[in-house]
């Protein structure tokens, strides 16, 4: 290695602001100090090989380009690096070291999926910043630390990092029908005898060492750490039925912490994805030792949401997560990602109830168990969270993004979090796929500097501090919804979600009976028109559409050449049109067939024709009129339909176009239709319907769209 600026520093790493050694970039390797976490000791120097330490910042990546970093002048706006690595200068910090005054330069990552920030002074790198979820990770230059956002940690009315870590091991939890769930307890080291402390949960599906490694700086800010493995699930007995049982385990869990000598029997939940379905399902048991509780991406009620979405099967979405969940009682993440078998294989071979075995080798538990339950039943009840969401009484704070997967679940649960009136209700929503707060961009979609929040884990503890420890730091009087528009990259508050600001314009559909495909006669107006007309298209459940984008604002236009899909514009807009909350469908339509499918989709197609997928949603006819009143069609006769779609923050351009389009299919998130109106385990033999939708004054087909400005008054 050539001699550089950073040749030989060491770098202090702080998780979520608390100290936890340090990295050194040497002339011969990286190398590593860990920290004792329990008696916060320095740990002796050795070489930092990548099993040594779970890290947001990939610091093997930087050592091996550090001649790139190091040999960058660090002073124009936007700086590509020769690796590729893409930098905009985006905000400053002003500090006075050493009796000089000092000012440090912020450097963004962009067109990164997870982003590692640059800080500079005087043009030389003093430290990286990962900003994070659960928690943040800083590497800085000693004595620079109060030029970083480490200085958000100062706050007064912050929890303050005292505690080193206690861990009592592996304790076997009993639930009320005798089956034990392995849970890991880690209690502030250092407290005084008779100290009683609250507890933060975290229950997963995923083996706990990943959560341990995240949420452990909660410990050392005065708080016990309860992580459990889910029933089935990796060192847990019992056997593993999806969504069955979290609400009883978690409330069985919540009573042996608030009997055990260290509990002051005041208990918070986190959680992401089903994580977050855990919590929020926790959250609707009542248990009084519950007192909050936040929830990230999580996934939805599964009748609603994830497993049978709109009333269909759900495709590659959860038969990943299924699958990977299959293999063995720990994740199977190669399968998970799809990176061990053929997707395009698992997703098309029939008969559905068999993929499990053809793909993996073995049934899947939770597959089998969900194919004897196509409709809505006692079942499906149980798991559902609506159902049960009266019980809820805790302030809850709801994170998610535009681009999420599982956005609907999110939907789901503040819909009925504001139809209970559930006191200290929060919201927090970016332009973020899955994972929260690590994109600036996501595929040729490119948001602001400002979409990555520096006070994203911040925001937890406070909340956290303010429930459970009662540290009036004003975060129960902070704005409802907090929300980013794409368009205008900027944050936006209001008093509730959908924004009070936002009002419901629709889009009503019409066409001279041909508004097949992209070149068809489909039109977008703002008053149903007096004809009374419909169009017509030919769904062959052998012959689907398919796309990998679920909720990414994928490009539609190969969808949308189909003459199987009906298309339906806006002329070229005279202003910017500003849209803001949850999208709405109502439409009339008829098939030829006993059962079908309905897609809508919301896209932006800018001047050179490119349409950006912004919102969708699908439902199966049978279940037009509920989940629980399942009734076929009759061939030919005219219904109504109505849909919520993903909701959004977004700006469609001055000369751009809105676009509805309606299908029948899209095989990557859920299985065809069969038309059939024969449960579709039984693998029938597919039929092609014809399919209309109808428009005009009897007939108003239309999309509801939240707009905050742009079109109407």
């Amino acid at each position: 290695m050539k001699e550089n600026y950073l040749m030989n520093k060491a770098f202090n790493i702080y998780i979520s602001g608390v100290y936890d050694g340090q990295v050194l970039f040497s002339e011969k390797e990286l190398e590593l100090c860990n920290v004792d976490r329990k008696t916060q000791v320095q740990l002796k120097r050795k070489p930092f090989t990548k099993d040594k330490k779970a890290s947001l910042i990939d610091y093997h990546h930087i050592y091996k380009d550090i001649e790139i970093y190091t040999g960058c002048k660090w002073e124009e706006d936007v700086i590509v690096l020769s690796n590729g690595s893409q930098y905009h200068k985006y905000s400053t910090i002003e500090k006075e070291i050493d009796g000089k005054n000092k000012t440090a330069q912020i450097w963004a990552q962009r067109k990164s999926h997870g982003v590692t920030d640059i800080i500079t002074v005087d043009n030389e790198i003093i430290a990286f910043y990962n900003p994070g979820r659960v928690h943040s990770e800083i590497a800085v230059i000693p004595g620079y630390e109060s030029l970083t956002p480490l200085a958000k940690y100062d706050d007064p009315l912050l929890s303050k990092a005292e505690y080193g870590v206690n861990h009592l091991g592996n304790i076997m939890v009993p639930t009320k029908d005798g089956t034990n769930l392995a849970t890991e307890v880690f209690l502030p080291e250092g407290l005084k005898a008779g100290e009683k402390v609250p507890a933060i949960v975290v229950r997963t599906c995923y083996g706990k060492a990943r959560d341990i490694n995240r949420c452990w700086h909660w410990v050392a800010r005065g708080y016990a750490y309860v992580v459990q493995d889910v029933r089935g699930r990796s060192d847990s007995d019992g056997i593993l039925e999806p969504f069955q049982n979290e609400r009883e385990d978690a409330s069985d869990l919540f009573d042996w912490i608030a009997a055990q000598d260290w509990s002051n029997g005041s208990i918070g939940m986190w959680g992401a994805s089903y994580l977050g379905y855990t919590t929020t399902s926790a959250a609707t048991s009542g248990n009084p030792h519950l007192k909050t509780a936040i929830s990230e991406v999580n996934v939805g009620s599964p009748f609603y949401d994830t497993a049978r979405r709109g009333g269909t099967i759900c495709s590659w979405p959860l038969l990943c997560w299924t699958l990977g969940q299959s293999v063995s009682n720990r994740i199977d993440h190669r399968v998970f990602s799809g990176e061990s078998i053929n997707i395009k294989e698992a997703i098309t071979y029939r008969p559905i109830k068999d993929i499990p075995q053809k793909i993996i080798g073995k049934a899947s538990g939770p597959w089998d168990l969900w194919a004897k339950h196509y409709h809505y039943d006692d079942f499906w009840r149980h798991s559902d969270n609506t159902v049960h969401s009266k019980n809820i009484k805790i302030p809850m704070l709801i994170l998610s993004g535009w681009y999420d997967g599982d956005a609907l679940g999110v939907q789901e649960t503040w819909k009925f979090l504001t139809e209970n009136d559930t006191p200290g209700r929060r919201i927090v929503l970016g332009p973020w796929p899955h994972g929260l707060n690590a994109f600036r961009d996501c595929r040729d979609l490119e948001f602001g500097d400002n979409a990555v929040d520096y006070d994203f884990d911040t925001r937890i503890i406070r909340w956290f501090d303010h429930y459970l420890k009662g540290i009036e730091n004003g975060e129960n009087k902070k704005p409802r919804a907090i929300y980013y528009v794409v368009g205008e990259n900027k944050w936006r508050e209001s008093a509730d979600w959908t924004p009070e600001e936002s009002k419901f314009i629709n889009l009503y559909l019409t066409s001279k009976g041909q508004a097949n495909s992209m070149f068809g006669n489909g039109r977008i107006v703002f008053e149903p028109e007096e004809n009374e007309a419909f169009d017509e298209y030919t769904y062959d459940p052998e012959q689907p559409i398919g796309n990998d984008g679920h909720v990414e604002p994928y490009i539609c236009n190969e969808i949308q050449l189909r003459n199987d899909c009906l298309v339906y514009d806006t002329p070229a807009l005279e202003n910017n049109v500003a849209m803001a909350g949850n999208v709405y469908a109502e439409f009339y339509a008829s098939s030829s067939a006993k059962d079908t499918d309905f897609i809508v989709r919301l896209s932006d197609v800018d001047e050179k024709g490119i349409a950006r997928k912004i919102s969708d949603n699908v439902i199966r006819a049978e279940f037009r009129k509920g989940w629980e009143k399942p009734e076929l069609l009759t061939p030919g006769a005219i219904e109504k339909y109505e849909m919520e779609m993903y909701f959004n923050g977004y700006v469609f351009k001055k000369g751009h176009k809105i676009r509805v389009d309606i299908t029948s299919s899209n095989y990557y998130e859920f299985f065809p239709n069969t038309n059939t109106g024969i449960d579709p385990y039984e693998d029938p033999k597919p039929i092609v319907a014809q399919n209309r939708i109808y428009h005009g004054k009897a007939y108003p087909s239309h999309v509801k769209l939240p707009v905050l400005y742009g079109i109407g008054k």
